[in-house]
């Protein structure tokens, strides 16, 4: 048996007691599965490890943009992080994908035990760069607010073929028309699941980190029919390059600025440390700088603490009836990771605010 099928036969035997036994004992079952498989493959192992490091601000969104397609596995060593982050909660977490003429793209798809057929809210969420939907699922949490507020939360994976650190391609000039690349996959999707569950049209949003932040930008900009609010997490705004050189300015904070391209705007909740050395802060400043600014917009800067955590400043803009159209949430002394994310997923900081749930009531001021 190959190391790949010996590593999911025993993912399946986890499966199997946890179904039967409790998750006390798959957790056991799982951590024997890993330890396994890491000391078969040392490579595996130290790849591994690797992925735990901080950002590399070159491989975080665009190191070796120019050897896209090529495999950075030799090995094939299927994530060793698969499926746990579904261990211990009580929905579906579902393996399936998604083809149009632009491809395909794999997704995950957690469905929350309370799920039962009543019109559901559907949250987009994109990783950044050399994570997956398992990886990113376990530290944002966002399935347990999934949970909470009887969300569907949908993970697309970006794939090793489109880019070689599994970064969505934001910077792509074809990735940043509608009905075209990578934005036509995700729409796709999006549509197709809520023709498959029974999701309210008006509580459709997307969000995600870094890259994954960037294309929800993308998202929100060509498809404001489709999404509610957007999300953007440590990312860049709507067209802030066209290709490698540019995204690596935009990325210092000389982005481009598109001109003549209008859409109605959506609302926005934005989070951005202003120690992040990998996408420069003036792109969280330039998110919320291009919005339509209302006539009598009421904007009230708050500042805050995490408790032995990091300091925060929230600037929200409010139109002339109070909704709230606009967050800004600069974190003080952070740098580029998911605000008050789970230690266990990949890039983040649980010393910060908790952002998927600040975003997670944004969203849900919507309705």
């Amino acid at each position: 048996m190959s190391l790949s099928n010996k590593l999911l036969a025993q993912m399946r035997a986890a499966t199997r007691s946890l179904m039967r036994r409790g998750p006390s004992v798959a957790r056991t079952v799982m951590r024997e599965s890993i330890k396994t498989a890491s000391s078969m493959h040392p490579a595996a192992q130290q790849k591994t490890a690797s992925n735990q490091a901080n950002f590399d601000p070159v491989s975080d969104m665009l190191a070796d943009l120019s050897r896209i397609g090529q495999s950075v596995n030799p090995f094939n060593v299927p994530p060793l992080s698969t499926g746990a982050a579904a261990i211990g909660m009580p929905g579906h977490f579902i393996d399936a994908s998604y083809t149009n003429d632009a491809g395909t793209r794999a997704y995950k798809l957690y469905v929350p035990s309370s799920y039962a057929g009543q019109p559901s809210p559907l949250l987009v969420m994109l990783h950044g760069c050399t994570q997956n939907p398992d990886d990113f699922a376990l530290g944002t949490g966002m399935n347990a607010l999934a949970e909470e507020y009887n969300c569907l939360v949908v993970y697309p994976a970006q794939s090793q073929q489109a880019n070689a650190h599994r970064c969505w391609n934001w910077f792509n000039a074809v990735d940043q028309q509608r009905d075209q690349g990578e934005p036509s996959i995700i729409a796709g999707l999006t549509r197709d699941l809520m023709a498959r569950y029974v999701i309210d049209p008006q509580q459709v949003y997307v969000a995600g980190l870094s890259a994954g932040g960037a294309m929800s930008a993308i998202m929100g900009t060509l498809y404001p029919e489709l999404y509610a609010a957007v999300g953007v997490h440590s990312g860049l705004p709507f067209a802030a390059a066209h290709d490698l050189p540019t995204a690596m300015a935009a990325m210092k904070g000389d982005f481009r600025r598109p001109k003549g391209h209008k859409v109605r705007e959506l609302p926005v909740i934005v989070f951005h440390g202003d120690q992040d050395s990998t996408v420069h802060p003036a792109n969280g400043e330039e998110l919320i700088r291009r919005r339509r600014r209302h006539a009598g917009e009421q904007v009230a800067v708050e500042p805050g603490q995490v408790p032995g955590g990091h300091a925060w400043t929230r600037t929200v803009h409010r139109q002339p009836d109070g909704t709230i159209h606009a967050e800004h949430w600069l974190v003080h002394g952070f740098g580029h990771a998911w605000s008050g994310g789970d230690a266990r997923g990949t890039y983040t900081d649980g010393k910060g605010p908790n952002a998927s749930r600040e975003m997670m009531r944004f969203f849900r001021t919507r309705r």
